[in-house]
């Protein structure tokens, strides 16, 4: 079975070999299991078995995908936001929107003269598109971009006090996702389109329910028609405690639910399955702030396998993935061991590192 055809029977609840896997390494992680494979940093992920290859043609590529050596390093990217490396990521340092006139936020324009030179960074997948499935990553989409640009206090507070303000924002944003979806559909071979918004905290949504219906549901609506309409698979990311506007994304086509974080509140992810899994996939639920980097390798694998069969429970539904990347901490048993629960031992990671090698 292909990565491709495994991750498409998962989610019609088709039988598969495996059940399909997507797993984000932190930095340092990824750099300890090449250490250990004796690979490349950049073949970490196929040596490792993930199903999917997915890449960012937003604003989330020069958050991820621009990568500095050295602490204190930073660039400044085509929304005009600065970013300087704290620790293994890019921290936002200047955010251009800050304290700006209506004038100046009015005539803000997101970088569509760069279409194609942000679309050129789905060109590396395209060799392996007839064997794996490939994502489109056009997040961050709404109120996340918003308050890259303007500061998270800003953003709050103009949809309390400016809420016309912050229409023509998230409009701004609305515009430049949908293009941004629209181009990579018809440039290139896509079997799912990727959105994002994070919209919820550790414990409760950063804004209420009723004012998410309001000013994003029907944005984001409109961004998971242009994967509908393209017979697409939508998924979405959205980190936190987002139980209150599941039944909504369910409304508005969303395929695919991820991260799952798992210790947020009714976040669990078999009650999420139990309540929702009839419409929606999941992916993620492994936690990785307690389980990977502080469980023995016996409470790992015990924990791992109790997930994949709650979640595959109707015959698919679901793909292997931390709730998190997987940070560096985390004994590199305990990650062999989330792997064995999925169907992949030890030796196999190593054979196929060994191949990878020689070819």
């Amino acid at each position: 079975m292909t990565p491709k055809d495994r991750v498409h029977a998962a989610l019609r609840r088709q039988p598969t070999d495996r059940v399909p896997i997507y797993m984000w390494f932190h930095p340092n992680t990824t750099k300890a299991l090449g250490k250990l494979l004796e690979i490349p940093v950049d073949k970490v992920e196929q040596v490792m078995g993930n199903d999917i290859r997915q890449t960012w043609v937003g604003n989330n590529y020069a958050m991820e995908g621009i990568v500095h050596e050295n602490e204190g390093e930073s660039h400044v990217d085509d929304w005009g936001i600065e970013w300087v490396k704290g620790g293994a990521f890019n921290q936002i340092r200047t955010f251009p929107l800050r304290d700006s006139s209506e004038e100046t936020i009015r005539a803000f324009e997101h970088p569509i003269h760069k279409m194609d030179e942000l679309m050129s960074n789905m060109d590396p997948l395209m060799p392996y598109a007839d064997e794996y499935f490939i994502g489109c990553d056009i997040s961050p989409c709404l109120f996340e971009m918003v308050w890259r640009l303007q500061g998270m206090e800003d953003t709050i507070m103009n949809l309390i006090d400016e809420p016309e303000l912050s229409e023509i924002m998230l409009n701004k944003s609305l515009q430049f996702a949908a293009t941004l979806a629209e181009e990579a559909i018809s440039r290139y071979p896509l079997d799912w389109l990727w959105t994002g918004d994070d919209v919820a905290g550790q414990q409760s949504m950063i804004m209420s329910p009723a004012c998410w219906r309001e000013m994003i549901k029907p944005k984001l609506a409109k961004l998971f028609d242009i994967g509908k309409r393209n017979n697409l698979w939508v998924a979405h990311h959205c980190c936190g405690a987002l139980y209150s506007i599941i039944p909504d994304l369910i409304e508005i086509g969303m395929d695919v639910l991820n991260p799952v974080q798992c210790n947020c509140p009714d976040m669990d992810a078999l009650d999420l399955k139990k309540e929702f899994g009839q419409h929606i996939s999941f992916m993620g639920g492994v936690d990785t702030q307690y389980l990977l980097p502080n469980g023995t390798a016996d409470q790992v694998y015990g924990e791992t396998s109790k997930l994949i069969e709650g979640m595959t429970s109707d015959g698919g539904g679901y793909i292997l993935a931390a709730s998190h990347s997987i940070p560096p901490e985390t004994p590199i048993e305990n990650i062999f061991a989330m792997y064995r629960a999925a169907g992949i031992n030890k030796e196999e990671i190593f054979d196929t590192a060994a191949a990878s090698r020689s070819s």
